[in-house]
């Protein structure tokens, strides 16, 4: 099992930035993929943005040029840079990890409040 804890969200005004931060702990073999999805109230859970093990990425194009995310292997870290907040950025965002050795498995965080005020 693999246990993915969430920081950093909170209430920003538009056009503010904000960090969040996932660390994965617990019985991890490899993880191949972490990232970030977001649901926002009455919507479906969207993927923000993906990174692999060695360091590729992939964004939706609504954070494309506003977002950032990284990743420390060795700390089993994931990290989301958020500048250029907008009002459509409020949601819950949950931290993502692919992991495991034969058998690999997805994993979710619990989730972290992001909210943009205009």
């Amino acid at each position: 099992q693999v246990q993915l804890v969430e920081s950093g969200g909170g209430l920003v005004q538009a056009g503010g930035s904000l960090r969040l931060s996932c660390a994965a702990s617990g019985s991890i073999f490899r993880i191949y993929f972490m990232g970030w999805y977001r649901q926002a109230p009455g919507k479906q859970r969207e993927l923000v943005a993906v990174t692999t093990s060695g360091g590729n990425t992939n964004y939706a194009d609504s954070v494309k040029g506003r977002f950032t995310i990284s990743r420390d292997n060795a700390k089993n870290t994931v990290y989301l840079q958020m500048n250029s907040l907008k009002p459509e950025d409020t949601a819950v965002y949950y931290c993502y990890c692919n992991a495991g050795a034969v058998i690999k498995f997805d994993y979710w965080g619990q989730g972290t409040q992001v909210t943009v005020s205009s």
